[in-house]
């Protein structure tokens, strides 16, 4: 027996990165609605490479402060799409516990399994 494996078309590709997407994350035993869209390379925070001479700990840092921009621009392009599911914003963000950050963001990026420290 042949399992069928499920393909994307182009057009679907493409409708993701102007589709908002939401989830609930819960956090502390209360929910938290988060909403994204899918970026363009267009619309990607432009990624600096981090010195060479930088310490092991501060590339890292370098790299997670990278992917937090992302994220944030994920959580940003939809809030203007539907300005009436916002909920985190930029100011927002930065206050955030940690920990919370964190489920955001694995959840945006789709790497629940893996923990991302911003």
């Amino acid at each position: 027996m042949t399992e069928t494996k499920e393909m994307w078309t182009i057009e679907e590709l493409v409708e993701l990165t102007e589709q908002v997407q939401t989830e609930e994350v819960e956090y502390s035993g209360k929910h938290v609605t988060v909403q994204w869209c899918e970026l363009t390379e267009a619309e990607e925070p432009k990624m600096t490479v981090p010195d060479s001479e930088m310490s092991d700990e501060d590339k890292n840092a370098h790299y997670a402060k990278i992917a937090g921009k992302r994220v944030l621009a994920m959580i940003n392009k939809a809030n203007e799409k539907n300005p009436d599911g916002a909920f985190i914003d930029n100011d927002s963000w930065v206050k955030l516990p940690t920990t919370l950050r964190w489920k955001v963001a694995n959840t945006v990026m789709k790497t629940e399994t893996t923990k991302v420290d911003f």
